[in-house]
């Protein structure tokens, strides 16, 4: 399904739906960041998704990583909690969602780099080339707040 970001976009379409999504910020022992591209819109992103039902924000985080990367992962800490309703996602089926995504803080245990049908690209960033990559500015955020390892979590 492909999708479509809006973010501070006054021509954005109205949203008529919410869900849990999740994401992981994952630095290796180099300090690279853990990307993905997607396949639904070709923009990079640390992984994520949404929620299932029978499982904790936690783990549909490692799940989320475990699919999308092939990296199995332990939640550390939460980043960030983001909800800003001026951030919508418009589906091609008609579904535009307000955004409320958890971003944890994980650490790699094992696996090894492999795509799916969600990325398309899966690698490990140099945090000082992140800026060259075509991401959203939602997840840019995301990676700010990680790399200002803040002492609490972001909240919007």
């Amino acid at each position: 399904m492909a999708r479509v970001d809006y973010y501070n976009d006054p021509n954005a379409p109205k949203a008529n739906s919410i869900a849990v999504a999740v994401s992981a910020f994952i630095q290796d022992d180099e300090g690279r960041i853990l990307m993905i591209r997607r396949t639904d819109n070709d923009l990079y992103s640390i992984p994520g998704g949404q929620l299932e039902l029978g499982e904790t924000l936690a783990q549909a985080a490692v799940r989320e990583v475990r699919e999308e990367t092939g990296i199995e992962c332990e939640v550390t800490g939460v980043v960030g909690l983001y909800s800003n309703p001026n951030h919508v996602i418009a589906y091609d089926d008609g579904e535009v969602r307000q955004e409320f995504s958890i971003c944890f803080r994980a650490n790699a245990i094992s696996g090894s780099l492999q795509t799916s049908k969600e990325s398309r690209e899966v690698i490990w960033v140099e945090s000082g080339s992140v800026g060259k990559l075509n991401i959203h500015d939602s997840i840019r955020l995301r990676i700010r707040h990680a790399l200002e390892a803040a002492e609490t979590p972001f909240y919007s």
